[in-house]
């Protein structure tokens, strides 16, 4: 048996509309949040409470990315494009326009940065020269969520037709193809064996064996409400979830099994929907956002019980 104590640390506030995305740096201590309100933000774990604004923006962001490549920090415009920010210096670097729709997703890949829209584009662009060097629309339904297999080579995307999709990850060319969930797919991540989890719109959790084409292994109805993002710890052991229902909810991730609910009443948690988790490098510190303007901090601390 698992023992998990959960203590929040501290409440960072600053942003003035919902707090979409939450995004890990080189350093184990600086991490960036995007929100509603045009506003990349950077925040120091070691000294929490006070953030510094990197650029304002006039449309929401949903996407960010730290670029390690380059170190810039990456940030989906929605409506326009995206901007490559110098965050040390708080200045644009370059700006690429991509698409009329909103940018749901950002990740990197070597030199390259892969984008998700809301007119179910997938685009691959150089970060260098900011060139569109691939792109692929196997759907007209919101591109939502990309998640990256290295070791087999692979791009899975999740998709608002319920849909979640493998690509190659140099060329593009579609290799899976299968309806996933019963709404949105919001959030993907690879986990341990190279299994593939998902979350949905619908409340469950899904997860799906990358080494046998993506047979389903495992399912859980995980929330009252959608399921808007998951993310591992970093011996990979444990993961967490949020959700529109407010509460964020810890994982054994070998077993698939519910070890603690995070919420408002137990807790001091979310008041509205939890949009996005960060476990960070930083003390092990767990990182939520909401749609309530606030980041929440926590300490998370497993013990294991005598049988």
């Amino acid at each position: 048996m698992t023992s998990v104590q959960v203590s929040k640390l501290h409440t960072l506030t600053g942003h003035r509309d919902c707090v979409y995305t939450l995004v890990p740096s080189a350093k184990d201590e600086i991490f960036f949040s995007g929100s509603g309100d045009g506003m990349a933000v950077m925040w120091n774990l070691s000294d929490p409470e006070t953030g510094a604004v990197v650029a304002k923006l006039p449309n929401s962001i949903y996407a960010m990315l730290y670029h390690a490549h380059t170190d810039t920090l990456v940030v989906g415009h929605n409506y326009e494009g995206i901007h490559i920010l110098d965050w040390k210096n708080k200045s644009e670097l370059g700006s690429l326009q991509l698409t009329k729709a909103a940018i749901f997703d950002l990740k990197a890949y070597g030199a390259d940065i892969l984008v998700a829209t809301g007119e179910g584009m997938l685009m691959k662009v150089d970060s260098k020269d900011l060139m569109v060097k691939g792109k692929v629309q196997v759907s007209h339904k919101s591109a939502r969520t990309i998640a990256i297999n290295e070791q087999l080579g692979e791009v899975a995307v999740g998709y608002s037709d319920h849909h979640i999709r493998v690509f190659d990850l140099d060329n593009l060319k579609l290799k899976y193809d299968w309806k996933a969930h019963e709404n949105s797919v919001f959030t993907l991540q690879y986990g341990p064996q190279n299994n593939l989890m998902s979350g949905s719109r619908d409340a469950r959790l899904k997860v799906w064996d990358a080494e046998k084409n993506y047979h389903q292994a495992a399912e859980v109805v995980a929330h009252m409400y959608a399921i808007n993002h998951l993310a591992f710890s970093r011996d990979s052991k444990h993961f967490v979830t949020c959700s529109m229902d407010k509460s964020i909810k810890v994982w054994d991730a070998q077993a698939l099994k519910l070890l603690k609910v995070i919420d408002r009443s137990r807790h001091a948690g979310h008041g509205t929907s939890v949009n996005r988790v960060l476990w960070t490098n930083y003390n092990d510190q767990l990182l939520s956002a909401s749609d309530d303007r606030t980041i929440s901090v926590w300490n998370i601390n497993f013990e294991k019980q005598p049988v």
